[in-house]
């Protein structure tokens, strides 16, 4: 049965240490990640009342080979990032044992996500992997993904629910990614914004709605 795990990592083994240390009070989401092979890309949206010097803390920080910004609003960045070699967790959870990562939240030192595993099998895996490697890697829950049929099991809205189905059988969720954004917000005759605003919410639903909380932890 699918599982989804509740992980919190360390950014100081991870990424964006110094730069959460120096942001404390901001807010660093993983709004979409594409990896290939050993490289990770991902586009990160900070959030937070004071971004002055968020540039240059990127340019210094030693977790960030790329930053590039992409959108600047007042109190909201959108960035697209290469991290360094310090994220192999990630690149080994979905190239290797199938995971998505589903929610992706940093701040102050630590990093929160949520990973959906094929299985505890997997699951377990990637913590022999963090192990092995030195890495701390803190499962904080897990939830056993419940069976259910149809959209009304997830809390899904129809548009929601047509574009998950889509994206899927098109291969937006696989790795590397078959299809793109703007090639799925074509196919469904809507603009890019409204297709990520879909997936967004339809992965919310389905968290909120389909998982029944399990507090048994790796090896039970």
């Amino acid at each position: 049965m699918s599982t989804i795990a509740e992980i919190e990592l360390p950014a100081e083994e991870f990424a964006l240490y110094e730069t959460l240390s120096a942001f404390p009070n901001a807010d660093f989401e993983v709004v979409r990640m594409v990896a290939h092979q050993e490289q990770l890309t991902p586009y990160v949206q900070v959030s937070g009342d004071d971004l002055g010097g968020l540039d240059e803390a990127l340019e210094a920080d030693p977790s960030v080979t790329d930053a590039r910004l992409v959108d600047d609003l007042e109190q909201e960045r959108l960035y697209r990032m290469e991290w360094s070699d310090d994220v192999e967790v990630i690149l080994y959870m979905v190239s290797e044992e199938s995971a998505a990562v589903v929610d992706m939240h940093g701040r102050d030192t630590h990093w929160q996500l949520r990973v959906l595993f094929p299985d505890r099998t997997s699951l377990s895996a990637t913590s022999e992997f963090c192990t092995e490697s030195d890495l701390t890697f803190t499962v904080r829950n897990i939830h056993e993904l419940e069976q259910s049929t149809g959209r009304g099991g997830f809390g899904l809205s129809e548009d929601q629910y047509q574009t998950l189905v889509t994206a899927a059988e098109a291969g937006y969720f696989d790795v590397p990614r078959e299809v793109t954004m703007d090639e799925l917000a074509e196919h469904l005759g809507i603009s890019q914004q409204a297709v990520s605003e879909r997936l967004r919410r339809g992965h919310r639903a389905l968290i909120d709605s389909a998982l029944r909380p399990d507090e048994s932890t790796i090896g039970d």
